[in-house]
């Protein structure tokens, strides 16, 4: 285990890190129209601030570390795709020649793909330094808020010795959790971010910030993906199983061109028989498709004819996470084996 400043209180630090906060928009930067009890309406009557003024309007983060702040987005995480990972890697990339040497980097994001944006970063960026992602789950302007210590804490874990080398990290809720490993469970409530098969990394409590726990998987900055000079990636949709599917929507994600699917199979892995019809059709297309699981949580578990018909497991990746890596891994090699390596490694 390891822990913030052996469990003291980090304000008393003589020298406190230096964090760069990143602005990129999300509930954690808006003020609703509407009052102190809009918890529904805020995006659509309210106002997002600027990253200097989330940072003016909780001045207690300023007793954790020196803040450099670092304008991005302004806006909803729900617009977000692969033009926006792309630009904030190449921010991220050059923050410190822009703005300075800093410590470790807070990423302010909305919620809503907040863990796609942390996984894909995961993956992608080459910087050493810790980079933790934060949003809320609550506008800054609503009774009771969490945006506030949601910030703070971030700052606390990214100046944190023990989030070196833990690849990127989500803090909300007083949890640090993996990047690769959390997903949003619920819609509304402060505990919406969890990681189901295997819990959080660590937390932060009033007397520090404790890790009990390392990610396995491989994270940046040793990855083998590299966007530089990649305008885009390889269309990846996801088609989901349900009852009564007829392949239909398979079909239409190939004609529409997609180069990988991933399928959020039934629990386990499991497809209706007219999607795993459809499913060979793409395949025989050169379409690749990777199986992952609607269940929510676990591995999914292929069975041997989804196998040695080409299809990939997702192992326990959220299906919006599969499409992540898929596309990616297309840009390495279409190679079977080569897929199953890196759904293995990731």
């Amino acid at each position: 285990m390891t822990s913030e400043s052996s469990r003291t209180n980090p304000a008393s630090k003589a020298i406190k890190p230096r964090i760069a906060v990143v602005g990129a928009g999300g509930t954690i930067s808006t003020l609703s129209a509407l009052g102190s009890l809009d918890l529904v309406n805020y995006m659509a009557f309210g106002s997002m601030l600027s990253v200097e003024e989330v940072i003016s309007a909780v001045p207690e983060a300023g007793h954790f570390a020196s803040i450099a702040p670092v304008a991005f987005n302004t806006g909803s995480s729900t617009s977000w795709g692969y033009r926006e990972w792309h630009s904030l890697v190449k921010l991220i990339h050059r923050l410190e020649e822009d703005h300075g040497p800093v410590d470790g980097i807070v990423i302010l994001h909305g919620t809503g793909t907040l863990e796609e944006t942390a996984y894909f970063l995961n993956l992608c960026l080459k910087t050493p330094k810790p980079v933790v992602l934060t949003g809320s789950q609550r506008p800054l302007s609503a009774i009771s808020s969490d945006a506030p210590l949601n910030l703070v804490n971030a700052l606390r874990v990214a100046g944190s010795a023990g989030a070196q080398g833990m690849g990127v990290l989500v803090c909300l809720n007083d949890e640090i959790h993996a990047a690769r490993d959390v997903v949003k469970g619920a819609t509304s409530r402060l505990n919406a971010f969890r990681t189901p098969d295997f819990g959080v990394l660590g937390e932060v409590n009033g007397d520090g910030v404790n890790f009990y726990r390392r990610p396995v998987r491989r994270s940046y900055p040793e990855t083998e993906f590299d966007i530089a000079s990649l305008e885009t990636l390889p269309r990846v949709d996801i088609a989901y199983s349900y009852a009564g599917e007829d392949g239909q929507v398979v079909r239409a994600l190939v004609a529409a061109g997609a180069k990988g699917l991933v399928v959020a199979g039934f629990p386990g892995g499991r497809l209706s028989p007219a999607q795993r019809d459809a499913c060979q059709q793409a395949l025989d297309a050169g379409v690749a498709i990777v199986v992952s699981t609607r269940a929510g949580s676990g591995r999914a578990h292929l069975a041997q004819d989804l196998t040695q018909s080409g299809m990939v497991a997702a192992d326990n990746l959220s299906p919006q996470k599969a499409r992540i890596l898929l596309a990616l891994a297309l840009t390495v090699s279409r190679e079977k084996t080569e897929l199953e390596r890196i759904f293995a490694y990731y």
